[in-house]
């Protein structure tokens, strides 16, 4: 089969669309033939070496995607031709893919292979943000980071599907007028003076993605207000002194997927309700730029750029 792969860490020149062995099946894995493949910047810091990566040479990065089982390995409650997606499965960026039974979730018909591969990770994560990490009501009013993101979009969406006021911020008037057709009531841009401007709309919750302005978030919610920490694109964050907590009665909270997602039950509910979500039109997904799988280096330019809105998705 083919895949992208890499076998030292680097610039997207490192990448390689090459022929590899086909997974072999262990017990309670089935085998699917991918149709649609999610993007995103943890593959960027594999490929860097940055982050963890499982097995040898040559390393293949991917854990988002939607296919068709292609070998039900004699599992019951499995057939071939079952449209799957997956949020959390390695190796994902191959024709062929081995999925433990536990991470296979079901893809409703009306949703697309493309729909699945581009609102899986960012989409399960906006919902546990706006509804776990902080529950969002008619009564807040939210400030995003990097509301024209993959994650952004969504949470901005979900925010406002629960009856908050949302705030935006991003980094170009481009970027400001896709977050106002996704609902945003106000967006300001990062060379604006925007903590003075945030601060005037009465934050109740901050949702802090770029790490390096965590304190400046901090200065802008209210008293007695929320720090939602689950991202640092921009770089680590300063370190938090707990006495500047304690003088506003301010809260800081951290966000991580992972943490939720600890079932087959969990990860069947919560994608069933992102999916129930979209079907219902209460959020819209935008389109995702595509890239054949073999042009993965383009698409890793891409996302590297920041010029990208939305997902971007590889398909093999």
């Amino acid at each position: 089969m083919k895949a992208l792969t890499f076998s030292t860490f680097g610039g997207p020149d490192v990448l390689q669309y090459i022929d590899i062995p086909a997974p072999i099946l262990q017990p309670n894995e089935v085998l699917v033939q991918m149709k649609a493949i999610g993007l995103n910047y943890a593959d960027v810091y594999r490929r860097k070496g940055n982050y963890h990566l499982k097995g040898q040479p040559p390393f293949i990065a991917g854990y988002e995607g939607a296919g068709i089982i292609v070998n039900q390995n004699n599992i019951e409650g499995f057939n071939n031709g079952d449209k799957i997606c997956f949020a959390d499965v390695p190796f994902a960026n191959a024709e062929l893919v081995a999925v433990p039974i536990e991470k296979c979730l079901p893809l409703p018909n009306p949703i697309s292979f493309e729909t699945a591969a581009s609102v899986m990770l960012q989409g399960l994560t906006a919902q546990y943000l706006a509804t776990d990490s902080y529950a969002v009501s008619e009564k807040d009013v939210v400030l995003i980071h990097t509301c024209a993101g993959g994650v952004g979009q969504l949470l901005v969406q979900i925010c406002k599907m629960k009856g908050a006021k949302v705030i935006g911020l991003t980094s170009s008037e481009e970027k400001k007028n896709i977050a106002i057709e996704n609902g945003c009531d106000a967006v300001f841009l990062y060379n604006e003076d925007w903590v003075r401007l945030c601060k005037a709309e009465e934050i109740t919750v901050v949702y802090e993605s770029v790490g390096t302005t965590i304190l400046q978030s901090f200065e802008t919610v209210k008293e007695t207000g929320s720090v939602v920490f689950y991202g640092f694109a921009g770089g680590n964050p300063p370190h938090i002194d707990p006495r500047m907590l304690m003088d506003g009665s301010k809260k800081l909270i951290g966000g991580d997927l992972w943490s939720y997602l600890i079932s087959k039950e969990e990860r069947v509910v919560r994608s069933n309700e992102l999916f129930k979500w979209i079907l219902e039109g209460k959020i819209k997904i935008q389109s995702p730029t595509s890239f054949a799988l073999a042009d993965g280096k383009k698409a890793h330019e891409l996302i590297e750029s920041r010029k990208s809105t939305g997902k971007i998705i590889l398909i093999p």
